[in-house]
């Protein structure tokens, strides 16, 4: 018997994932910090984190009154792509509650006024344990309401005291303790002059100071750099800035000096610069470093792999980050479409077995001449490429490969039949021919040169 899948019923369902949702919800958190209040927190429901507590009082006048306020919040979520429900009330409590359970998806409670807009609400809303929802369901407890009519000792005995609580708290009887996020503040620090400076070699110096700041902040909040940026503070207001990157976190000062140092030339120091500000703009965490142990005070037979990273960073800093990258693997049978730019040190996926791929791609294929070949299946024995006749003298094929019609409905019936071809003088190319050889559908059977090996 085949049981049908819930998958099935709603395709667009995912499985949970409690760390990404949070991950989520602390940069929606850091947002909102910049945004809306100085004091935001996480809530959690039943199945992880589920939204964000944003403690209004004393801002919303800004924003014209809570309901305005409420309103643009809940706009720029659509902006954002979620599916938003909001609520204000005086309480976290009563506000988790009306968010998640309420008529509407924006809900106002007036001041006061918590147990009349809780009282028709399930008891779920007060975020009670498994068993406690369980058992007031089972005692006919169906509404907040029936909660709140209650005698309290009764209640406790057959609830727990955890119960009157959550009911306190969502009330205003009692207050509820929330961890607000604390806003990240990146890495910084600021050097002033008694004198403006205006020379490489002074400029050079303050950046050692700095740097050996910096570098200690890290240090002591274990973090290394991605990014920095550098801003000359001229004395006529004006702002230089210099912006440097790493392949790898750092926090090495002689490295990263090195990297400022050589853009030192692109500040423009106008009638002296009388301040600077370095910030590590983008960091992640590093920890300490393991190193070897033995008292001879080698690594054996394995030595360790030599560190890339201050070469790729000193390259990039004259040819730029872009344009220094390596080729990563993509799942794809398409040729063109089977690789793609990857950051120089980073993760790349294995890549497939198989026939092997020359090492230059032609983007796009250049179609070749006066072709001769047996159908379906045989290589060429001679074509012409850019005006120059090739004499094929072996050749190994085909290699088919069909359209990928998930991508583009045109692909459907598409196939192309690959081949490598060693011609008289020894070079070799990998050329197809669109279509099959037999079904017109599949292809009008041109030729066209793809690659060329070393």
């Amino acid at each position: 018997m085949i049981e049908p899948s819930p998958d099935a019923a709603l395709p667009d369902t995912h499985p949970p994932d409690p760390a990404g949702d949070m991950a989520l919800l602390d940069r929606l958190a850091q947002v909102a910090l910049r945004r809306w209040s100085p004091t935001i927190a996480i809530t959690t429901g039943a199945t992880g984190p589920d939204g964000l507590w944003i403690d209004i009082g004393g801002v919303a006048h800004l924003f014209g009154g809570e309901q305005t306020m409420a309103q643009r919040i809940l706009r720029f979520c659509q902006r954002a792509g979620f599916e938003a429900r909001l609520a204000v009330a005086g309480t976290a409590g009563a506000a988790h509650a009306l968010a998640r359970y309420g008529p509407a998806r924006l809900t106002l409670c007036p001041p006061g006024g918590e147990a009349e807009a809780l009282a028709p609400l399930p008891p779920p809303a007060l975020r009670l344990e498994a068993a406690q929802v369980d058992a007031a369901r089972r005692l006919g407890f169906d509404t907040i309401g029936a909660l709140i009519a209650s005698p309290r000792g009764p209640l406790g005995r057959r609830f727990g005291t955890s119960l009157l609580a959550r009911l306190d708290q969502a009330l205003g009887r009692q207050s509820e303790p929330i961890v607000p996020i604390v806003p990240f503040r990146p890495p910084a620090t600021l050097l002033r002059f008694v004198e403006p400076i205006a020379t490489a070699e002074a400029i050079a110096t303050a950046l050692g100071e700095a740097m050996a700041r910096l570098t200690g902040e890290l240090a002591a909040r274990g973090l290394g750099v991605r990014a920095l940026l550098l801003v000359c503070l001229r004395v006529d207001g004006d702002e230089q800035p210099v912006r440097v990157g790493t392949a790898r976190a750092t926090r090495d000062a002689p490295h990263l000096l090195r990297l400022l140092t050589m853009r030192i030339e692109t500040i423009e120091p106008g009638f002296g610069i009388e301040a600077i500000r370095l910030t590590a703009t983008r960091t992640e965490p590093l920890g300490a470093r393991l190193i070897d142990g033995g008292l001879d005070g080698g690594w054996g037979d394995t030595p360790p792999p030599p560190d890339l990273a201050p070469l790729i960073d000193r390259i990039a800093g004259r040819i730029g980050a872009r344009r220094l990258y390596r080729v990563g693997a993509v799942e794809s049978d398409v040729p063109e479409r089977s690789v793609r730019p990857a950051p120089p040190l980073g993760t790349v996926a294995e890549w497939p077995t198989g026939w092997a791929r020359p090492a230059r791609l032609l983007a796009p294929p250049e179609r070749l001449q006066h072709v001769l070949a047996e159908l379906p299946d045989h290589p060429p024995r001679r074509f012409v490429w850019r005006g120059a006749h090739h004499r094929v003298t072996r050749g190994d094929g085909p290699e088919r490969i069909h359209g990928e019609w998930w991508r583009r409905s045109g692909e459907a019936d598409a196939v192309r039949d690959y081949y490598q071809v060693e011609d008289e003088a020894g070079a070799r190319f990998w050329l197809y021919r669109r279509g099959d050889g037999l079904d017109p559908r599949t292809g009008d059977l041109s030729w066209h040169l793809h690659g060329v090996f070393g």
